[in-house]
């Protein structure tokens, strides 16, 4: 995955441009994370914001949008390319004003970017 990638939806991945994606539920590999809060694109990095609920201590996540894998409109649902684990870990968001912030984006890219892709394993 190249950076500008990592910001971009993937062809095939089902998402159409405009589609407002606010309460989809996100699913990871291995499960139900949360559900879409609210999407964001500033500096051309485009993802969601996931609240995981009780999930994860009622905390949000960052989501490049080219970690998702699959937007199904009839489900309200989108898939990731990632466990929810790794998800997990990702770079703690704490504050809104981080969804503009280009360093913090950028740091939360860099770590998707490090994951294994779906279906391999970590050396």
């Amino acid at each position: 995955m190249t950076t500008d990638r990592i910001w971009s939806y993937a062809p095939g991945s089902g998402h159409a441009e405009g589609q407002d994606l606010t309460g989809f539920t996100v699913a990871a590999s291995d499960g139900t994370i949360g559900h879409v809060a609210r999407e964001a694109a500033p500096h051309g990095m485009r993802h969601l914001v996931v609240d995981t609920g009780v999930w994860m201590f009622a905390r949000s996540v960052l989501v490049p949008a080219g970690i998702v894998t699959g937007v199904d409109p009839r489900a309200r649902r989108i898939t990731l390319a990632c466990t929810g684990s790794v998800a997990k870990a990702a770079p703690r968001f704490r504050t809104d004003s981080e969804t503009m912030d280009r360093g913090y984006l950028t740091t939360v890219g860099d770590y998707y970017q490090r994951r294994p892709p779906r279906g391999a394993t970590a050396a």
